[in-house]
């Protein structure tokens, strides 16, 4: 629709669900040719498409290592091209729930519940830290265990399962590696979960961490996984924890507040301005529809182009202005030239 043929690259653990995609595209109508799915090894078709004049463009989902990578290579290569390639990048994020004193203590524990542990946490909006005031603290976690206590885990066959297995052996891995740390230390304690068993399936159990430091690993590095980090934070310092909440994280994904009090909500807007490409009030910070709602942050979560809208779909154009001039001038004095 935009005049580009696209190679498509999916990444090994998705390569299923790709194909599956391509077939729908078929019966669609879409012509062979113009989406064009690549099965290869990461570096042996950047290798390739890297490397080649007519090189357009990147548009990539994936973790801020590789990215920052890939961009290096493209800009490393610019010689090679024939024309400037377009970069958009859908990365990393390590997203924020903050509670105002004045919020309803059952939504936050639900938005906890639903935003950390959907899909396994395993979406790069998925809440991954939490501050919670000290006058409702309690409350939410007590309701945020209760809930994840009751959550059923198998296997996709069976739709009442709320957690499944993660994608696979590298980040169940990964994940198993964050329980471990937090099991030895001191400033921080697993109130609910921290169990994990891959003898069959990579089944990890939802957790949920209580932690005394702002800046504990796991309130700071993104984990893609079930694992959710709890700060309380003093009733009273609202503003200086927005501060903090802005401070912490390098990444600016998604992002959600929870209040009953408008002039809390406008602060917060204020102050996370940069910390939230998707910011949410009153609710999970995920679950962006395309088409209503685009999708897409900055700092170290990308380019913030916003995927599911018009926004994005620009970065793909080269425009060509045309100018005919019917009667042409055939001399070339200018009238105040006499």
């Amino acid at each position: 629709m935009m005049g580009n043929v696209v190679v498509w690259k999916p990444a090994e653990t998705q390569m299923y669900s790709a194909k599956v995609i391509m077939k729908l595209f078929k019966e669609a109508g879409v012509p062979d040719g113009v989406i064009n799915m690549v099965v290869a090894d990461g570096p042996e078709a950047g290798d390739v498409v890297f490397n080649h004049p007519e090189f357009a463009g990147l548009h990539f989902t994936g973790s801020t290592g590789v990215f920052k990578h890939l961009w290096k290579t493209i800009g490393t290569n610019i010689d090679k091209y024939r024309s400037y390639p377009r970069i958009v990048g859908e990365t990393g994020g390590k997203d924020f729930i903050i509670a105002h004193p004045s919020a309803n203590p059952m939504a936050v524990a639900t938005g906890i519940s639903r935003g950390a542990f959907e899909f396994q946490g395993q979406k790069c909006s998925a809440a991954s830290r939490v501050y919670l005031p000290s006058n409702m603290s309690d409350d939410v976690l007590n309701k945020v265990v209760e809930d994840v206590n009751s959550f059923k885990m198998g296997t996709t066959a069976d739709p009442s399962n709320f957690i499944n297995a993660v994608i696979s052996e590298a980040a169940f891995d990964r994940i198993a590696s964050y329980i471990d740390y937090v099991n030895k230390q001191d400033d921080a304690e697993i109130l609910v979960g921290g169990q994990y068993d891959k003898s069959k399936g990579y089944f990890i159990e939802p957790t949920v961490i209580k932690t005394s430091n702002p800046k504990f690993r796991t309130m700071c590095e993104e984990i893609f996984g079930p694992v959710v980090t709890v700060y309380t934070y003093d009733e009273n310092e609202f503003e200086s924890t927005l501060t903090m909440v802005d401070e912490t994280s390098d990444y600016a994904l998604t992002g959600a507040v929870f209040s009953q009090d408008r002039y809390a909500v406008d602060l917060a807007l204020s102050k996370l301005v940069n910390s939230a490409g998707n910011f949410y009030i009153n609710d999970k910070p995920t679950g962006a529809v395309v088409g209503q709602q685009p999708f897409g942050g900055a700092r170290g979560s990308g380019t913030n182009d916003k995927a599911g809208s018009y926004l994005n779909l620009l970065r793909w154009v080269s425009p060509r202005t045309i100018k005919e001039t019917l009667v042409p001038v055939t001399n070339y004095r200018y009238p105040f030239l006499g």
